[in-house]
């Protein structure tokens, strides 16, 4: 029988309606796997259970009066720290913050405090979310549930940890190069970076989404019912839109698939991903798709200029901090930005000129295709202890290759688990779609859902 903590959120919404199932119930179970887990997967900060079960009290009486606030009512859910929740400080990952706490909830949070949505606390992340890692100067190191020699990636990285061991089953991380996709990927659960604008999210900047992290296609589209509810403090969003997010099926017969399995740039694809890459392709074709293969179209030029202009916007806010603040900053960000310091007005406006070079190259590269199909990591997972899978400030964003465009394009992207390596490590695969076309996204991950071979089973503490 499956356990409460592992119940998907539909099947816990279902259970709330019928009364076989109370919030209260699911809150303790949750808390209880956790307080197993956490020891050492380090995945959560301001776990709060004595909050989470008064929310779930109040649920529980919501379903009796029959008034639910939504779909997700009493469903456990845990937050990135950087998406602010009143009353809790907001460390972005980073010992150099100062802990004051947040006058009010940032639009995510807030529609799922709307929704009736059980907070249990919020998921780690390295400093400033600059690493696709559990590496941390504020946090303890997060861990890979499927082996804890190994890193969850970043920067959604207690998510990607949190969801795979089943701290719940809804989970919220942001993504501005790769850190929903990332740790999604490396961890084996389902990860949407939303077109942008899609999510209200607060404080906006370019490339920056927030998305879900599940188990399941199904549980993310239930979030982005509430998620993708209007706020008028993010300037950059999208009017809102009347969209039946759960309504999954797709027709795969004819559908333009392109299948990328080189980003053009960074590190090399290994062998491994390829292959579980190529079987997905595969698969959809035999079941009706064109697959076509797409060739890479990010360059060095555009990749480097962004992680100039990245390295100099960094280390003005470093800069910024007084000495000791400063101090505290993860060495390897320090030694990352310090390239800043000599970034010449020229150099820079060449750097944020790549923004819009990548954004149209994407555009014009994938407009063929109805969907792209590629690695979400060109590497699998790498040590715990590591900030990068290069490990290298030099080389800090070259796992990003496959990722990235698609922040710049502002098209939708997910990753879906379609398999592992030998040595068990899961690997993740990206399926985008047009820009807005986020219902298209999630259809097609469905599809992959029913495609592959039954899932392994979840890792346990």
């Amino acid at each position: 029988m499956t356990t409460l903590h592992d119940l998907s959120a539909h099947h816990l919404s279902e259970s709330f309606r019928r009364r076989t199932v109370s919030p209260v119930e699911v809150a303790l179970a949750v808390i209880a796997h956790i307080e197993r887990w956490e020891p050492s997967l380090c995945a959560l900060w301001a776990f709060d259970p004595d909050g989470a079960l008064a929310m779930a009290r109040a649920s529980e009486q919501r379903w009796q009066r029959g008034e639910p606030l939504s779909a997700l009512d009493g469903v456990p859910v845990t937050i990135k720290e950087n998406i602010a929740t009143q009353g809790v400080a907001v460390p972005l990952g980073t010992a150099a913050t100062e802990l004051v706490p947040a006058p009010e909830d940032a639009p995510p949070a807030a529609r799922l405090r709307e929704g009736g949505c059980v907070f249990l606390g919020k998921t780690t992340m390295p400093d400033y979310g600059m690493l696709s890692s559990g590496l941390s100067s504020f946090h303890k190191l997060a861990r890979n549930p499927w082996n804890l020699a190994m890193n969850p990636g970043g920067s959604s990285a207690g998510a990607g940890a949190a969801a795979a061991a089943g701290y719940g089953p809804l989970h919220i991380g942001t993504d501005i190069g790769g850190s929903i996709r990332l740790p999604a990927g490396w961890c084996g659960v389902f990860g949407l970076k939303p077109s942008n604008g899609r999510v209200p999210i607060k404080p906006p900047y370019l490339g920056r989404v927030a998305g879900p992290m599940t188990r399941s296609v199904t549980d993310a589209a239930l979030m982005m019912q509430l998620l993708s509810r209007p706020d008028w403090r993010d300037a950059t969003s999208l009017p809102a839109q009347d969209i039946d997010w759960l309504a999954l099926d797709i027709d795969l017969k004819g559908l333009r698939l392109g299948l990328q399995t080189d980003a053009g740039w960074g590190l090399p694809t290994t062998p491994e991903v390829r292959a579980a890459v190529e079987a997905a392709a595969r698969r959809f074709e035999a079941a009706g798709a064109i697959v076509e293969p797409l060739q890479p179209f990010l360059s060095a030029e555009m990749a480097e200029g962004i992680d100039r202009f990245w390295r100099m916007r960094s280390w003005l806010d470093i800069s910024a901090l007084p000495a000791e603040r400063r101090a505290r900053v993860l060495p390897f960000i320090r030694d990352w930005v310090a390239p800043g310091e000599h970034t010449g007005a020229a150099e820079l406006f060449r750097g944020y000129a790549q923004f819009a070079a990548l954004r149209d190259a994407a555009v014009a590269a994938t407009q063929p295709f109805d969907f792209v199909l590629s690695p979400v990591s060109p590497v699998p997972s790498f040590p715990a202890d590591w900030a990068m899978p290069a490990n290298d400030p030099a080389r800090a964003m070259h796992h990003i290759g496959y990722t990235l465009p698609f922040n710049m394009s502002e098209q939708p992207a997910a990753s879906v688990d379609c398999g592992h390596t030998a040595d068990g490590l899961p690997i993740g695969l990206q399926i985008a779609g047009r820009r807005h076309d986020d219902l298209g996204v999630l259809r097609l991950a469905r599809a992959w859902e029913k495609l592959r071979d039954p899932r392994r089973t979840w890792p346990r503490p």
